[in-house]
């Protein structure tokens, strides 16, 4: 399984949650560093639009781990819920088009 790892006690803001999944996903130059952005590019992770550095097959799932997640609750607790509903949406997408969820979200 493809894995991800943020980790949340670096991540004191929404600059500092972007810059982080920029280069952890791999997003391309002309991410819009915004949770919409963060929405189009996770949602072609089985296309070959190279919106990630990942390309799942049509039974993979993205593991996304937050390490420190107690941390990034403490210093910026509007990120997680949002990540939460983020992560939610995407997978409704991937349901809607008749595939299987594309995500998976982990807080260690």
């Amino acid at each position: 399984m493809a894995t991800v790892t943020l980790d949340g006690a670096a991540i004191a803001d929404w600059p500092a949650f972007h810059a982080q999944c920029r280069d952890a996903f791999g997003f391309p130059d002309f991410y819009g560093n915004n949770m919409d952005a963060w929405v189009d590019c996770l949602s072609y992770l089985r296309d070959d639009e190279g919106m990630t550095r990942f390309q799942l097959g049509p039974d993979e799932l993205l593991q996304i781990e937050i390490a420190n997640a107690d941390a990034l609750r403490r210093q910026a607790p509007d990120i997680l819920p949002t990540l939460e509903d983020c992560v939610e949406m995407i997978n409704e997408r991937y349901e809607d088009y008749g595939e299987k969820p594309a995500l998976a979200l982990t807080l260690r």
